[in-house]
């Protein structure tokens, strides 16, 4: 039998889900005004639909982690580290007009911290009892 859903779990779940559409916006404005070599059409279009699935993806994960299955956690847990990574790098890396600088950086800072929060208190002891699955 399943033990009771730990306030730390629902926390996390929600943290990561307030991280999701902030982090997926920062995406869009990268992918609408970066600049593209080519048919800016197909480029804008096709990161849209990539970022659409992966939202879709990271949601059902989140769901199914609500559940207690302890893989999700596992997999949301690396791709929140990967998150938290290439949003650093980008942030440091790519030279961006202003507007867009600060929507990224306003988007990929809070989101961030969000999935950090998350990791952090999906990993507590009574967070750890829960996933059994």
């Amino acid at each position: 039998m399943t033990s009771p859903r730990p306030a730390a779990v629902d926390t996390g779940f929600w943290l990561w889900a307030g991280a999701l559409p902030l982090l997926m916006a920062g995406q869009f404005s990268d992918a609408l005004t970066a600049p593209v070599p080519g048919n800016r059409v197909a480029v804008v279009t096709l990161t849209s639909v990539f970022i659409v699935v992966l939202g879709i993806v990271v949601l059902t994960f989140l769901l199914l982690l609500r559940s207690g299955y302890r893989w999700t956690r596992t997999v949301l847990t690396a791709g929140g580290v990967a998150t938290v990574v290439y949003t650093a790098v980008s942030l440091l890396g790519v030279v961006r007009d202003p507007v867009p600088a600060v929507v990224f950086a306003l988007t990929g800072i809070i989101g961030s911290v969000l999935i950090g929060g998350g990791i952090y208190l999906l990993h507590l002891p009574d967070s750890h009892q829960f996933f059994i699955k």
